[in-house]
């Protein structure tokens, strides 16, 4: 039970379908992956985007490749490990993930499948039980401010994870709770995960939306009775610095601004602690035409150039909160993740 009508990723033991979300929400249609290099091009061309689905579907993805060498040295999936890992270079997700299917092959000898997809599922399904935990610790902290309405960016529910969501998944157990007015949905250019995602999500639980041009979060915010931003993250560093899609850094300058409360929910497999500092992130750069078209449809002149980061990073000392699975970390810094590391 995920309280959830999305379901982004399908498991039948012998392939990986994925929802092709660069298609909503116009159109429902599965992508199906059948060996690791089909699951890496499905998350590097965005069929399925958010840092803990492409972890998820990293580790099944695995599984495919052992398909082929089944009994076979643990070498035998090293090239496929590395296609895999290549596919993204900033969700530590996929790292944490992959990282995670190599200690067990190595623990099994040889390539078994069977255990191989065990511990895949086990991904998916502990991924779900932890989205179900922080939307609970993160309901808990928007009822000490009461009800109100809530802004959110890019997209964190079901689609990104392995159901519920990390910051849609607060949202939902705020509503739940009587807690959400309304809330406010960054369209999140220039893929519009916020606007085809996000709203989509939300209208299919029912749940009030608001979509909004990003450029229009400083007036909502002042206008609009806005008590919490909720975002959630491709990687945290160990002093609580926070990658996410770009445009997440603006959000956290404005909400401070405007004296809105600024919450990051996240699994603890998103914390990488072997990065200091959000100046150790690698920020990912997508092609020029991505921002200079929408839809297939060019809308800047061809001699213009285009600079198309798609994340950024946001100190720590801007966010009020992050919550995970392991417990909420308020006003984070050094110390406060390192409490949580040693909550493991």
């Amino acid at each position: 039970m995920t309280n959830s009508s999305v379901t982004p990723i399908r498991w039948n033991h012998q392939e990986l379908i994925l929802l092709d979300q660069r298609i909503l929400p116009a159109t429902e249609s599965y992508v199906t992956c059948r060996d690791a290099e089909s699951v890496a091009g499905a998350i590097r061309d965005m069929v399925v985007r958010g840092a803990p689905a492409i972890g998820i579907s990293a580790a099944y993805g695995v599984v495919l490749a052992a398909r082929a060498h089944s009994g076979s040295h643990p070498g035998a999936l090293e090239p496929h490990f590395k296609v895999l890992a290549e596919s993204r270079p900033t969700a530590v997700n996929l790292f944490w993930a992959l990282d995670r299917m190599k200690k067990r092959l190595e623990e099994l000898g040889s390539v078994d499948v069977q255990a191989l997809e065990q511990e895949a599922i086990a991904i998916h399904q502990e991924d779900l039980q932890a989205n179900l935990h922080m939307g609970e610790l993160g309901a808990d902290l928007i009822a000490e401010s009461g009800k109100g309405n809530i802004l959110t960016h890019c997209n964190t529910g079901s689609l990104a994870t392995g159901g519920y969501g990390t910051a849609l998944g607060v949202i939902r157990s705020a509503n739940k709770r009587g807690l959400v007015e309304k809330v406010f949905a960054d369209e999140t250019r220039p893929w519009l995960q916020g606007a085809r995602l996000t709203a989509w999500e939300l209208c299919q639980d029912e749940i009030p939306v608001h979509l909004i041009a990003d450029s229009a979060a400083a007036h909502v915010m002042k206008t609009c009775g806005v008590t919490w931003v909720v975002v959630g993250a491709d990687r945290i560093t160990a002093n609580g610095d926070v990658a996410n899609k770009i445009g997440t850094y603006s959000l956290a300058v404005l909400a401070r601004q405007h004296g809105v409360k600024f919450m990051v929910a996240a699994p603890s497999s998103t914390i990488d602690f072997n990065l200091s500092s959000g100046k150790d992130i690698p920020i990912e750069e997508r092609t020029e035409q991505e921002l200079k078209s929408l839809q297939g449809v060019t809308i800047a002149p061809e001699g213009a150039r285009a600079f198309n980061p798609v994340f950024d990073v946001t100190p720590a000392h801007l966010i009020d909160a992050i919550v995970t699975e392991r417990g909420v970390v308020q006003a984070p810094d050094l110390d406060g993740m390192a409490v949580l590391r040693s909550s493991s």
